[in-house]
């Protein structure tokens, strides 16, 4: 019994959270949540390291950071519940680490995904969704204030999102972020489903 892998993408503010939240809804009790970082108690103090900006990271601390939350999250709950045949949603997973870090950071895309390909034993997402949103819209939306909000780091994020898509069009499915949550939510639900209906191996 396999479970799957779905993880939810896109610049900050731009609605991954409540899509999260209405897709784990749709899914009932099949589904297991989780965000990142965060979803383990050493994660969710690795998080709020992270979100507080008065704590001064490198760009290597925060990326180093962030797969050392994601590799307890991985090995505690994703494993096992896909192990378990559940859906597991995740709020953000290693392609944050390579748009944010990776990219629009500098350090490199290959070099963040070889420390995470260690981090998490090499597990890659069955569908990954992007909430595609214009980093003008985003940042009109009222939202919580971190290291991450500045929007030229969210101009930067938002083209190394396009460019990770462009390279694994198979994983991702692009959705226009720009509309009622209601009608964003029915385009997450609908790619999920495909993807579960889809044969062993060809999701996403």
């Amino acid at each position: 019994m396999t479970g799957l892998f779905v993880t939810l993408e896109g610049i900050d503010r731009s609605g991954k959270t409540t899509q999260t939240a209405l897709l784990l809804d749709a899914l009932g009790d099949d589904a297991v949540g989780v965000r990142e970082p965060g979803g383990t108690p050493a994660g969710e103090r690795v998080r709020d390291l992270l979100k507080d900006p008065a704590v001064k990271l490198s760009p290597e601390g925060e990326a180093l950071l962030f797969a050392a939350a994601r590799a307890q999250l991985v090995r505690d709950v994703i494993r096992p519940a896909l192990a378990e045949g559940r859906v597991v949603v995740s709020d953000r997973y290693l392609d944050s680490s390579l748009a944010y870090q990776g990219s629009a950071r500098g350090l490199g895309v290959e070099a963040i995904e070889a420390v995470n390909t260690f981090a998490t034993g090499g597990l890659q997402p069955d569908l990954t969704l992007l909430l595609d949103l214009d980093p003008a819209v985003a940042a009109s939306r009222a939202g919580e204030e971190d290291r991450f909000e500045q929007a030229g780091l969210q101009r930067k994020v938002h083209a190394a999102y396009g460019e990770l898509v462009a390279a694994d069009s198979r994983r991702w499915r692009r959705i226009d972020a720009d509309r009622d949550p209601a009608e964003v939510h029915h385009d997450v639900l609908a790619a999920v489903r495909a993807a579960r209906e889809a044969p062993a191996g060809a999701a996403g």
